[in-house]
């Protein structure tokens, strides 16, 4: 099981993250007088919507990659990626929330972890797949060439 904390701490950081930006929506729903189910009213309560659900719409890719990052690769190299791709939706949901143009460097870096986090599980699957099926580890093979 200790093998697995890290990417499951990782991962309950990131839901309640997730709930704190459905908090805020909710609270911004109550301060501009948007009643459910619009989601259409002031341009304040709209950025912080779009904010929110832009998170939503990103948060299955991050869960996978993760933990296919982290299961593959290195769970310790994929869990401070985690963290660094909630700092960044951190940075996007906040620069968002003011003006939509504050919202680009949150949106570069998250979408830059999410790649690399693409990049590792990728490469840690290969490598499982090689030695699985065909009886050659990569890792074992550079190791032993360097």
């Amino acid at each position: 099981m200790a093998e697995k904390i890290l990417l499951a701490a990782v991962s309950i950081l990131s839901a309640c993250q997730q709930s704190y930006f459905a908090l805020q929506v909710g609270m911004a729903r109550f301060k501009y007088k948007v009643i459910p189910p619009a989601v259409t009213g002031s341009p304040e309560f709209e950025r912080i919507f779009r904010a929110q659900q832009n998170c939503v719409e990103f948060y299955p890719i991050f869960v996978v990659t993760l933990w296919i990052a982290g299961l593959y690769f290195n769970q310790g190299l994929a869990a401070c990626l985690g963290l660094a791709y909630m700092y960044a939706r951190h940075l996007y949901f906040w620069g968002y929330s003011e003006a939509s143009n504050r919202r680009i460097i949150g949106l570069k870096w998250s979408v830059g972890i999410l790649a690399l986090l693409i990049v590792l599980g990728t490469l840690g699957i290969a490598n499982s797949f090689l030695d699985e099926y065909l009886d050659l580890n990569l890792v074992k093979l550079l190791r032993w060439h360097f």
